[in-house]
């Protein structure tokens, strides 16, 4: 059974964090929240100080009193279990609780994320914690999922976590030799004779910063130290959800992600999880579909499955470098996206407003004023009246897309880790380049990872496919023979999983899907390029520049306007194989050539838009065996329009429409749902 089986509607609340308050204010909130249509609260985030003042001590009156409050208010709960930020009487008597940064230095108590994650401290504590909490609230109906700790992050560089890297390592490769070949220690005569030889690579070893990126003298150590790091923290999350579990066997646990959160695998994290949740917080200049790829990579792996939306700002954020507000409508049309591409819940970031720390201006559904009479409020209010009279229309849906986009943490990690050919090239902005201009095409896209089936796809995108891992390539061999077509780019199938060349000529065990092989690169600073030809218009070719000859691939287009030795040579290129093709781009270039190119590609491969609309309107969907459910979100400042391919129920407002053209308003949002 899924998490969301038994929702009678779009769980819509958020963080509430009444500890932080006296009792008299509680009350108030609760009318409020009932005013704003809230139903659902995430309790006891950063409670661990009140909850646990001492190292034998628990107190747990006042949150027995706020469940209680909120219960007798008919309200769903998420319980947290406070684990985020460890209390201070324990960093002081046990020292091994706090972390040690990437240059070496001891932390004091203080921050988040400030718990080192090999720390037999913070694990023992942890899950007792999250223990007593089952324990006490096991019986408690309204609590519909369980919340560990809160966005884990951050990294440990301590002794503890150095020679739990030694035992990581020891279980992966068993020998040391394997060790020294996996990682190449021939080099520098890095060579190991014993595992406790083994460092945490950091600026004290391998590591060294170069601007805001860092860089390593051992790619293979520094990629294994992310992946240990990952695997460790995740082991913190395990610990407690497992403590849960423990006590409520038929509990749903989950942690909040943090969209493209580099330091961790969430597609691993996933696989522990019983839904994926996460926070979304796009930054002012995100276009649309940058902020729409979030959605789709925690549905993506969360193997499709809906997930939840954790936290979103009712408006303002207090992080950014430049805290501008949510414009009216725009909360609205953001919570209705996350809808859109697999969201079931619509939760905030922050209820009340705190009145102290990093966070009191960050934007909240009560103000600082203490009233209803904000514009905020008024906009959580519509839009709370609104899923209620949604109900559970829209719960359990799932998005179908013949287009996949690949991503994968270890090619991240390894394509920036990487000794050249640029200190340009940064992995996520490739991928999203491609996914950004296939969304424009309102295309349903499923973003993948490396381990996934590709079989139900039509077209699959891998660009920067740098490491290959496992059997990756036959199973793209076989997805094109058998119809599909594959796209990938410059900078692709040159490593194995441990960041070791592949010999025999660029793209290793990709050269004959591709028909290519890859001779050079040719690197260009920011701000200068070469240039190409497609269909005989110009675009710019940027970053990096491959010279690759044809061995059984077709040119597409050539570099025919930079003089220089390699002008002539194949720039786009495509092979057929078996039933499909495989296209190779050698360069980074701008978005009107990637709409260009995959307009052609998908053409090719059958693949058609949900529905026609004008430029700023976004339309995906969703849908189950009976009903398919339309959402037109205009993120534009004039009315837009769309067009509707078959009659449907417009479910906001109840009117019927006709199959045909129609207009929407700028900033609306229309639900619209189709019977089969």
């Amino acid at each position: 059974m899924s998490w969301n089986n038994s929702l009678k509607k779009v769980p819509y609340g958020g963080d509430y964090n009444p500890e932080q308050w006296p009792e008299e204010v509680w009350e108030e909130d609760m009318r409020l929240f009932k005013k704003a249509g809230i139903d659902t609260v995430t309790l006891n985030v950063f409670s661990w100080a009140s909850l646990q003042p001492s190292e034998d001590e628990y107190d747990f009156d006042k949150l027995e009193k706020i469940v209680k409050l909120v219960t007798d208010n008919d309200m769903n709960i998420i319980m947290a279990t406070s684990t985020a930020a460890h209390p201070a009487w324990m960093a002081k008597r046990y020292p091994d609780v706090l972390r040690t940064d990437y240059e070496g230095r001891k932390r004091k108590f203080g921050g988040r994320h400030n718990s080192c994650p090999n720390s037999p401290t913070y694990r023992k504590y942890s899950a007792r914690l999250a223990s007593r909490l089952a324990d006490k609230f096991k019986n408690q109906k309204n609590i519909i999922a369980w919340h560990i700790s809160n966005e884990y992050g951050g990294e440990c560089h301590c002794e503890r976590c150095e020679e739990a890297f030694r035992k990581w390592v020891q279980e992966k490769y068993k020998t040391i030799y394997n060790v020294n070949k996996a990682w190449n220690t021939s080099f520098w005569g890095h060579t190991f004779y014993d595992f406790d030889e083994i460092v945490t690579p950091n600026a004290l070893s391998e590591e060294f910063m170069m601007g805001y990126r860092p860089h390593t003298d051992f790619q293979g150590i520094s990629l294994d130290y992310r992946r240990f790091m990952s695997d460790s923290i995740l082991e913190c999350y395990c610990i407690e959800r497992d403590e849960v579990k423990k006590v409520i066997p038929d509990a749903y646990v989950t942690t909040n992600l943090m969209e493209f959160y580099k330091p961790l695998d969430y597609a691993k994290w996933a696989k522990e999880m019983d839904f994926v949740s996460w926070d979304s917080y796009p930054q002012p200049d995100y276009t649309p579909q940058k902020t729409a790829m979030g959605h789709d990579l925690m549905r993506g792996i969360g193997d499709g499955k809906p997930f939840a939306l954790m936290e979103q700002t009712p408006s303002v954020t207090n992080w950014q470098p430049y805290n501008a507000l949510k414009r009216p409508g725009v909360m609205r049309l953001l919570s209705y996206q996350a809808m859109a591409h697999g969201a079931d819940t619509v939760l905030f970031f922050q209820m009340r407003r705190s009145i102290g720390a990093c966070e009191k201006y960050h934007g909240a559904v009560i103000d600082h004023v203490g009233t209803s009479e904000t514009r905020v409020f008024r906009e959580v209010s519509e839009l709370g009246r609104e899923l209620k009279e949604l109900g559970k229309k829209t719960i359990g849906m799932t998005t179908k897309s013949d287009v996949a986009v690949m991503f994968d943490w270890d090619n991240w990690w390894s394509v920036e880790y990487s000794a050249g050919p640029s200190n340009d090239l940064y992995y996520r902005d490739q991928i999203t380049k491609y996914y950004e201009a296939i969304r424009k095409m309102n295309i349903n896209v499923d973003i993948i990872s490396q381990d996934s089936d590709l079989s139900k796809y039509k077209v699959v995108i891998a660009p920067v496919l740098y490491m290959i891992k496992s059997d990756l390539d036959q199973r793209i061999r076989s997805f094109v023979e058998n119809g599909g077509s594959f796209v990938t780019t410059f900078f692709s199938g040159y490593v194995q999983e441990n960041d070791l060349v592949i010999t025999g000529g660029y793209p290793g065990k990709l050269r004959d899907i591709l028909g290519i092989w890859v001779e050079e690169t040719d690197a260009y600073p920011e701000g200068k390029n070469n240039s190409f030809s497609y269909h005989g218009r110009r675009y710019p070719a940027k970053t990096l520049c491959d010279l690759i000859h044809l061995e059984g691939a077709k040119m597409l287009d050539d570099y025919g306007y930079l003089e220089d030795f390699y002008q002539g040579m194949p720039v786009v290129t495509s092979k057929k194989l078996g039933g499909g093709r495989a296209y190779y781009v050698a360069t980074e270039s701008d978005m009107d050539f990637y709409s260009a190119f995959l307009s052609d590609v998908l053409s090719k491969a059958g693949v058609h838009k949900v529905m026609y609309t004008s430029g700023d309107v976004e339309v995906t969907s969703r849908e189950d065996e009976d009903r398919k459910m339309l959402y037109i979100l205009n993120h534009g400042d004039g009315e837009g329009i769309y067009e509707l391919p078959e009659d449907g129920v417009e479910l906001i407002s109840g009117i019927e429409l006709a199959s045909g053209m129609h207009r929407i308003a700028a900033k609306d949002v229309h639900v619209i749902e189709i019977k089969k």
